[in-house]
């Protein structure tokens, strides 16, 4: 359960006094958005007021950013007393080891635990009282829908779901990229619109996602992050198998990485793709899937279903005749065919 522990809350309140390095100038500039932490002075601003539930890397700078653009954070609730310390010099507010407490005391709760916590965190809310009617209840999961928040609903609140297509390293690195990033939104229809606009007084884009949609939102969102890593890990495999340490690999490649993603986000994906399959050059196709075969046989699965796709893409780039992309798909299809038959010997 996301508490503290009560004989240490006055403690961990006190951390709100302090303040992390250069706090009170903190300025940054993220894609022409321009934040600077509110001076202790000006508080009042007409905007909601907002308790955080779940003080991680996302809850910290989402705190951090609406205190920023003038929110007024007047509770937190964390897994611990420690979570706490360290969020609150960056969110401000008053620690509870309650979380309808915490809850009570806001216009807008935000959920920011894990997706398996929403839901039972905010049945413990609306329990102790803390969701009002008209309230606000608005989680940051990509892949869960509105349903994670329908005891807030029967309460009378309106639910929403906002969710950044971000990665975050830490709490400085979430404060610094949030601004400039797209968020997908799924909300009643009575906050649509104060959706759009906590997404903006943040710095990001928004855009809206239909409930039965969100899966596959955070599907290819886990796809351009998640298993971009896992990629870059084959790879990375491979040159390794060649002899380089996984340092001198990341080396060796990043350079041909950051390229073909700078080309990416000028040109689009169609047009920037280059290589084999690309040219047709089915000779050298018939290389790769024999090296793979006899040297790294776990790696050609990979190698297969990436070519499918990417044969695919270069039909609709035009540089493939659909002849040679049949001669490759048969390559690429032999090949997923080979590794599934060796598995089954």
């Amino acid at each position: 359960m996301l508490a503290i522990s009560r004989n240490m809350k006055s403690a961990s309140q006190s951390a709100v006094n302090r303040e992390p390095d250069n706090l009170s100038s903190y300025t940054f500039f993220k894609k022409g958005y321009r934040l600077m932490i509110e001076s202790k002075t000006t508080r009042e601003t007409g905007r909601d007021s907002i308790a955080i539930i779940g003080l991680g890397k996302v809850g910290t700078a989402v705190g951090f950013l609406l205190r920023s653009a003038g929110y007024k954070i007047v509770a937190v609730a964390g897994r611990s007393t420690s979570s706490i310390e360290q969020a609150l010099p960056y969110t401000g507010g008053k620690a509870f080891s309650s979380l309808s407490e915490a809850a009570s005391q806001a216009e807008c709760i935000l959920v920011t635990t894990g997706d398996d916590a929403i839901a039972p965190v905010c049945e413990e809310m609306v329990k102790g009282g803390g969701v009002k009617h008209n309230s606000k209840v608005v989680h940051m999961s990509g892949a869960g829908g509105l349903d994670l928040l329908d005891a807030a609903r029967r309460a009378g609140a309106h639910v929403a779901s906002i969710h950044p297509l971000q990665t975050f390293a830490d709490v400085k690195g979430a404060i610094e990229s949030i601004p400039g990033s797209t968020f997908g939104i799924t909300a009643d229809d009575e906050i649509k619109d104060w959706s759009v606009k906590i997404v903006r007084d943040l710095g990001g884009i928004p855009f809206f996602v239909p409930e039965a949609d969100k899966p596959l939102y955070h599907a290819a969102a886990c796809m351009a992050s998640n298993y971009l890593v896992t990629m870059m890990h084959t790879v990375e495999g491979i040159y390794t198998s060649l002899g380089l340490t996984g340092e001198e690999a990341i080396h060796a490649f990043w350079p041909l990485v950051s390229g073909t993603i700078k080309n990416i986000e000028t040109k689009g994906t169609i047009l920037s793709l280059t290589g084999p399959i690309s040219r047709g050059d089915v000779g050298t196709i018939k290389k790769h899937l024999q090296a793979f075969r006899e040297k790294l046989p776990a790696f050609l699965p990979a190698y297969c279903a990436m070519g499918v796709l990417t044969t695919d893409l270069g039909l609709k780039k035009k540089t493939l005749s659909a002849d040679r992309a049949g001669i490759i798909k048969k390559l690429l299809g032999g090949g997923r065919e080979d590794e599934q038959a060796g598995k089954n010997r």
